[in-house]
């Protein structure tokens, strides 16, 4: 366990460094990109086995927008992990920040669908914690925070690349 613990710590570490890179090159010459930060996305994970090569889980998940007055929006999708997932997990919750490199963003309902990909690591022993680094979206614009939050309870341990589709689903209401 001692070692998959550094291994999480060493993953955790490269996707920091590789969502800083991009930023610390754009400072030298050109001018720095605007990253905005639209909102929350909170995903429950459902059930289920991990198999030695990868596991697929359905999401159910909600969008809310940091700024006040804007649609709260329901999503629904799948993750898919491929690489070492082994073990079984009850349930989970992912949060992740909502980033875009830009300043104008559409405010039509759906800007969360669309197909991820990216760098995913937990461990589970009772309760659990991961990390995930996706990116994609509305045209591979949208970037789910370097480094979500996950929470699990079960028995798993994971590491490899994630992807993740999303499918809108409704508007529930208004962020106050």
């Amino acid at each position: 366990m001692r070692k998959f613990s550094i291994a999480l710590f060493a993953v955790a570490a490269l996707a920091v460094m590789l969502s800083a890179a991009p930023n610390a090159l754009a400072q030298g010459e050109a001018p720095a990109k605007h990253v905005v930060k639209l909102g929350y996305l909170s995903c429950h994970v459902s059930s289920g086995w991990g198999f030695i090569f990868g596991s697929s889980r359905k999401l159910q998940c909600t969008y809310t927008p940091a700024e006040k007055g804007k649609k709260i929006e329901n999503y629904s999708g799948s993750i898919t992990k491929f690489g070492a997932d082994i073990g079984y997990l009850q349930s989970g919750v992912i949060l992740w920040t909502v980033l875009s490199p830009g300043t104008k963003i559409t405010t039509n309902p759906g800007l969360l669908a669309g197909h991820y990909a990216g760098a995913t690591a937990s461990a589970t022993l009772g309760l659990g914690v991961g990390g995930n680094l996706l990116v994609g979206g509305m045209d591979g614009s949208i970037s789910l925070q370097p480094l979500s939050i996950e929470g699990n309870t079960g028995l798993n341990v994971a590491a490899g690349i994630a992807t993740m589709d999303l499918k809108f689903e409704n508007v529930v209401g208004i962020n106050k």
